[in-house]
């Protein structure tokens, strides 16, 4: 078993500000030092490799324009109420000014494609976890408000909770869904225009933490990458349901490694079921299965 230390890359993307140039989307990585462990003997390959999605497949999907340190970052998030979106806390804690949260998008460039909503929230109105951690990448999810309601429709729907419980599944070797609009090769110099989706399988925490060694924490879920299907950057913050149908949010998109999308490190996201608490807290928002 060869050891090494890499560096995680947290999956959000660069625009510039002001009027958007979708074209000049380039990668922001925030690299803390992780040591992890390769393992030679897990799945091949590292959204990357996906497909477009249908019109209106995932109305829960939002996408986030942040504007950030005089410039501007794309993540994802997801609807679970007519005013609060989950996002990552590593999307949202450097906020300046505010987010625009785009919803009902299928072409994120095309504002005037139907069903789809800008809607600007300040600043004041993005609750970060308080115990988020960048330097290990924990507890890293938070919460959009918005300031009007959201008007349901075909193209715009909130994913379900899992219902609170005092027990969870870890959904290991379940398949899910995870969709966004981040770079669709290694290669690419920017998140593309098309929702993209892939299906994966669910990880055992057991098999994923040896990847990332001390980055991998029981408050973490991870999918398989099978022939370099993954999450990659711009995909932050964004969505995992179970592909049962039932769109139940289990997953935030948070990390992968600095090597690239396509290279077999699992994916991580932030575990929905560790913060139902917290988020029931910060936005009254709860699945008690009624």
């Amino acid at each position: 078993m060869n050891f090494t230390c890499a560096l995680i890359l947290l999956l959000a993307a660069v625009v510039s500000a002001n009027e958007v140039d979708w074209k000049s989307v380039k990668s922001l990585d925030i690299e803390p030092n992780v040591p992890m462990t390769r393992r030679h003997d897990s799945p091949a390959g590292r959204i990357t490799k996906g497909q477009n999605a249908a019109r209106n497949q995932f109305p829960y999907q939002a996408g986030l324009l942040l504007y950030v340190n005089g410039g501007a970052a794309w993540c994802g998030g997801t609807v679970i109420s007519n005013r609060h979106i989950i996002t990552a806390a590593h999307c949202t804690d450097s906020l300046t000014t505010g987010v625009d949260v785009y919803l009902g998008a299928w072409d994120r460039t095309n504002s005037k494609e139907v069903g789809q909503q800008i809607i600007f929230v300040e600043t004041k109105y993005v609750i970060v976890h308080e115990n988020w951690q960048s330097d290990t990448i924990t507890n890293d999810i938070s919460i959009i408000k918005l300031p009007v309601e959201i008007e349901f429709n075909e193209y715009i729907q909130p994913a379900k909770l899992p219902v609170k419980s005092g027990q969870y599944s870890t959904y290991a070797g379940e398949q899910a869904v995870a969709s966004g609009w981040g770079k669709t090769t290694d290669q690419a110099t920017a998140v593309t225009d098309i929702l993209q989706y892939i299906t994966v399988p669910i990880m055992n925490n057991s098999g994923c933490s040896p990847w990332f060694v001390g980055a991998v924490s029981a408050t973490n879920i991870c999918i398989k990458t099978t022939g370099g299907t993954s999450t990659c950057n711009g995909d932050s913050g964004g969505p995992l349901v179970l592909a049962d149908g039932s769109n139940t949010l289990i997953g935030a998109t948070s990390f992968g490694i600095a090597l690239g999308c396509e290279v077999g490190w699992p994916g991580v996201f932030t575990r929905i079921t560790s913060y139902l608490d917290w988020i029931e807290a910060n936005s009254g928002v709860v699945n008690k299965g009624n």
